[in-house]
C-alpha cells in the first residue's frame, strides 16, 4: 500500500480538527503518514491525537527554528520526505499557511495542485465545489506526486486507533527564510473555535448594527456554540473579521448551524452549506438561505432569536 503524507494542523501542542479529516481521506488512498513540524517535544504531544485516526507512521521534524521560520520548514520536510519516501500524495489543509505551503511544494516537486478539495474518491480523483456550490467538478493530478489541500469541514472523520512508529526528520535553517519576530494571539474569549465547532450561530446585515449583534451572542451562549457572521455584517463593522463565515472567511462544518439575519448570498453558503442541520430565520421568504436550509422561519430575528434562548434555557433548568 502506497505512503500518504498528511502534514499535521497542530497549535500549542492541540492538532485541529481538521487532521482528523485529512488522515480519514488519506486511508482511502493509501497508508497516511503524519508530519509533524514544530519546536522539540511537539510530536509527543500530539502522538495520542493522532494515533485515534488510523496515522500508520509519524515523522517529527523537530527544531527550536521550526517556530521562527515562516512556512519554510513544512515546505522542505515535505519536500524531503516525497524525494526519500515516493509517496503517493500529500495533504495539507486548505486554510491560508497550507494553501500557500502546498503552493510552494508543488512548485518545488514540479508537481500537480489541486486547490480547495472537497472530496476525494479512487485513485485521487478529487472534486471541487465551485461557484458557491452550484456546480462540483472533478480533478486529477497527472503530473508527479498529487498535492492536495483540503478544505476544513469537507470530510467526515472517522476514528480508527493505530500504534504508530514515530521516524525523526531532520530541518535544515533556510537562511533566507522569512522569520516570526511577534505574535499576537487572537481574542478568542471563553466560546468555542469557529472552525471546530459542533455549533455555529451566526449573524448578518439584518441584525443591523454592532449592539444588536448582542442576540447573537446570547442564543450562541445559551447553546455552547461559536458566533460567526456574514461578509455583509464584518464589512459593516458589526461583528470583527476573525469571525467571518464565507468563501472569503472561514469553512465550517458544524453539527447545527444557526443563520439570523443572512440572505443567503453564495459567498457566504459556500463556507456553511456541509453544515449537518442549517436552521434559518430571516424576514424576507424569498430569501436564498432558505433553498438550503433544514428548518426555516419567516420572521423577524429579533423575536425568534430572544425566544429561542429562553426555550433553551427551559430545557436546561
Amino acid at each position: 500500500m502506497s505512503e500518504v503524507l498528511v502534514l499535521v494542523d497542530h497549535v500549542d501542542g492541540e492538532v485541529k480538527k481538521v487532521t482528523a479529516e485529512l488522515l480519514t481521506a488519506a486511508r482511502w488512498l493509501g497508508e497516511p503518514s503524519a508530519v509533524v513540524v514544530g519546536e522539540p517535544g511537539v510530536a509527543a504531544k500530539v502522538a495520542d491525537a493522532l494515533t485515534a485516526h488510523g496515522t500508520a507512521k509519524i515523522y517529527a521534524a523537530e527544531s527550536p527554528e521550526a517556530a521562527r521560520l515562516l512556512l519554510v520548514p513544512e515546505v522542505d520536510v515535505l519536500a524531503e520526505l516525497v524525494a526519500t519516501r515516493e509517496p503517493s500524495a500529500v495533504l495539507v489543509p486548505a486554510s491560508v499557511d497550507g494553501k500557500e505551503i502546498a503552493g510552494r511544494l508543488a512548485v518545488r516537486l514540479g508537481s500537480g495542485l489541486l486547490s480547495e478539495v472537497v472530496d476525494l474518491g479512487p485513485e485521487g480523483v478529487a472534486s471541487h465545489s465551485l461557484f458557491g456550490g452550484a456546480y462540483l467538478a472533478e480533478a486529477e493530478v497527472t503530473a508527479g506526486v498529487s498535492v492536495l489541500s483540503v478544505l476544513p469541514g469537507s470530510i467526515e472523520p472517522v476514528d480508527e486507533p493505530s500504534s504508530p512508529i514515530t521516524e525523526e526528520v531532520a530541518i535544515g535553517v533556510a537562511g533566507k527564510a522569512a522569520r516570526i519576530t511577534g505574535r499576537q494571539p487572537a481574542e478568542a474569549g471563553e466560546r468555542p473555535d469557529l472552525a471546530e465547532a459542533p455549533v455555529v450561530v451566526s449573524g448578518g446585515r439584518g441584525v443591523g448594527s454592532a449592539e444588536s449583534f448582542e442576540v447573537v451572542e446570547q442564543l450562541a451562549d445559551s447553546l455552547g456554540a461559536a458566533v460567526g457572521a456574514s461578509r455583509a455584517a464584518v464589512d459593516s463593522g458589526y461583528y470583527p473579521a476573525q469571525f467571518q463565515v464565507g468563501q472569503t472567511g472561514k469553512t465550517v462544518s458544524p453539527n447545527l448551524y444557526v443563520a439570523l439575519g443572512i440572505s443567503g448570498a453564495i459567498q457566504h453558503r459556500a463556507g456553511m452549506q456541509t453544515s449537518k442541520t442549517i436552521v434559518a430565520v430571516n424576514k424576507d421568504p424569498e430569501a436564498p438561505i432558505f433553498e438550503i436550509a433544514d428548518f426555516g422561519i419567516v420572521g423577524d430575528l429579533f423575536q425568534v432569536a430572544p425566544q429561542l434562548t429562553g426555550a433553551v434555557a427551559e430545557l436546561k433548568s
